[in-house]
């Protein structure tokens, strides 16, 4: 090959001779010239070559995670991780970790120096100080750091999401992650709702801030669309209850089927809790109202991808059962499947669909095909809207030999055979006008359908716990509570997460629940405060002193 990578997929190494297995062997540059790895001109000397996932003819045969594993041909060695580390040029404004980057904010050129210095344990310490979770958005991140990666202006930007995984996998590997338990108890209790990335991330942060936190989730497993709504093969269900454990070894309660409004009593958390933070998400999916949505066979994508996630729970458990499996259980095994929908959501149900071994997937987009390149309008540091091809899209036209998106399209209607089942759907042709979508008159196509997928994003959460404690909405009937303030309008009540920005990213939850978290240790601060002013003062505020110290 012309470039430094070579047929292994990796950048071309060379050493002096046999004795030299020791040290760090020469590396190919760009120029074709064999030097040792360094960082000085890194993004002008080697290429951007993030690990690449399993072939996929290999992955769709299981459930397993893309992601090469330790032993695979596709993993990526020591040497080439430092090299991908090389590539980063430590900017002076590093627009990876501003607000066009990094939501969390990750100290990005400092793990990458770490990482090119071989020191892995200070890199997960760097990690750790933004990000609670680097395993889940190592995974299932977009990566906008990336996009506005300043080496993406003229080049490819560095392989950041890949570098911050192998610092995480490394340190778990190592046994360096270990449960932190906090050193002083303040002796006020917090009651989180919701077990998703924010609701995780908000337990997290109260637990080391020293408060009692129990989180509340009304599914039977504790992760929220980490568990249920991403699938096995971007995120690894292990390494979800993985970091659970760790958070209920340092002393977060977490309680399971707890429904607030439903069979838990709201009053009664908020009469038992010094604070309530809710950070519930997004769940209610957009519709498609049109003729024919009753019939079956047509579903919204969380049930889709809920049902077949605890199907091989259960498998592996062996709790399986059949009438489950029959009353609960959706295929798409020999069925045409039409997924209505892009994003990640509708590339998960493509990938899902290809491993039941549907009979054929096809993908509705509304808007037309994004182009190559950047448009004029999209400029750097803003995310790339660019035509990709994701996992799932690489795994239909490898088995189907063409891509299975359909752009510009919308439905019409639903067709159901006699017993009310969907057998195929109508759709239009749709141009995009100053007003929005508009259908074109005529343009109307029939495509054979066994089963329908909606994955056409979420509204709003959902609105029985809102109601039910009283809180005002904005005007997209999210909980309205100010960004950096996190407070609702009811006394010691906050949201944080896709609840009160909309739904969103992983990252976005992880930073909206951090938010959530310090502005509710802010308010119990100031509450134990003033109980110590007001109170009679043999009582020492009223706080029993023993539970303030710390447990022995």
């Amino acid at each position: 090959g012309k470039g430094p990578i070579g047929q292994d997929g990796r950048h071309e190494i060379w050493r002096e001779d046999i004795y030299d297995h020791d040290n760090e062997p020469k590396v190919k540059r760009r120029d074709g010239s064999y030097a040792s790895v360094e960082k000085l001109r890194g993004f002008l000397n080697y290429e951007r070559n993030p690990e690449p996932y399993r072939a996929p003819l290999e992955r769709i045969m299981d459930w397993e995670e893309l992601n090469p594993v330790e032993d695979h041909e596709r993993h990526h060695t020591k040497v080439e991780k430092k090299i991908q580390a090389a590539r980063c040029m430590d900017c002076g404004t590093p627009f990876c970790q501003t607000h066009q980057g990094c939501p969390v904010n990750n100290l990005i050129p400092e793990w990458n120096n770490l990482v090119y210095n071989d020191q892995w344990q200070e890199a997960i310490d760097r990690l750790h100080a933004t990000n609670n979770f680097p395993e889940f958005t190592g995974r299932v991140c977009p990566a906008p750091c990336e996009g506005s990666c300043v080496a993406g202006l003229v080049d490819s930007p560095v392989s950041i999401k890949h570098i911050e995984y192998s610092i995480v996998d490394e340190a778990w590997n190592n046994g360096w992650i270990t449960p932190r338990i906090p050193a002083t108890r303040t002796g006020m209790t917090v009651a989180v709702v919701g077990s998703g990335p924010a609701g995780l991330a908000c337990a997290d942060e109260l637990n080391q801030a020293g408060h009692k936190v129990t989180v509340y989730e009304r599914a039977d497993r504790i992760g929220g669309l980490l568990m249920y709504g991403i699938p096995n093969m971007k995120l690894e269900k292990e390494t979800v209850d993985r970091r659970v454990n760790l958070l209920r070894e340092e002393g977060i309660d977490f309680v399971t089927n707890a429904d607030i409004g439903v069979n838990v009593d709201v009053d009664e958390l908020r009469a038992n809790n010094d604070a309530l933070v809710l950070c519930m998400g997004s769940t209610k999916p957009r519709d498609l109202p049109v003729p024919g949505r009753e019939l079956k066979g047509v579903h919204f994508a969380m049930e889709f991808l809920t049902a077949n996630q605890k199907r091989l729970l259960m498998t592996k458990d062996g709790t399986l059962e059949s009438k489950w499996e029959k009353d609960h259980f959706i295929t798409a095994e020999g069925k045409d499947v039409i997924v209505i929908g892009g994003g990640d959501t509708g590339t998960d149900c493509l990938g899902t669909s290809m491993r039941h071994r549907c009979k054929s997937v096809t993908n509705f987009e509304l808007m037309p095909q994004p182009p190559m390149e950047r448009a004029s309008n999209n400029p750097w540091p803003q995310w790339p809207r660019v035509f990709g091809v994701d996992y799932g899209h690489a795994e239909v036209e490898a088995v189907f030999g063409k891509d299975p998106r359909v752009y510009s399209v919308m439905t019409k209607e639903f067709i159901g055979d006699e017993d009310g089942n969907v057998k195929a759907l109508v759709t239009q042709d749709v141009e995009i006008t100053e007003k929005g979508p508009k259908a074109i008159e005529g343009s109307e196509r029939e495509w054979p359908a066994d089963l329908v997928v909606l994955s056409m994003g979420f509204v709003s959460p959902e609105s029985y716990v809102i109601d039910e404690i009283g809180l005002d909405m904005d005007q997209r009937n999210n909980i309205q509570a100010v960004y950096g303030d996190f407070r609702t309008n009811v006394e010691g009540v906050f949201a944080g997460g896709d609840c009160r920005r909309g739904q969103s990213l992983v990252v976005w939850a992880i930073s909206e629940g951090r938010g959530a978290a310090e502005a509710c240790d802010k308010y119990l601060q100031e509450k134990r405060d003033s109980s110590y002013e007001t109170s009679d003062p043999g009582m020492m505020g009223g706080v029993n002193l023993s539970s303030l110290s710390p447990k022995m």
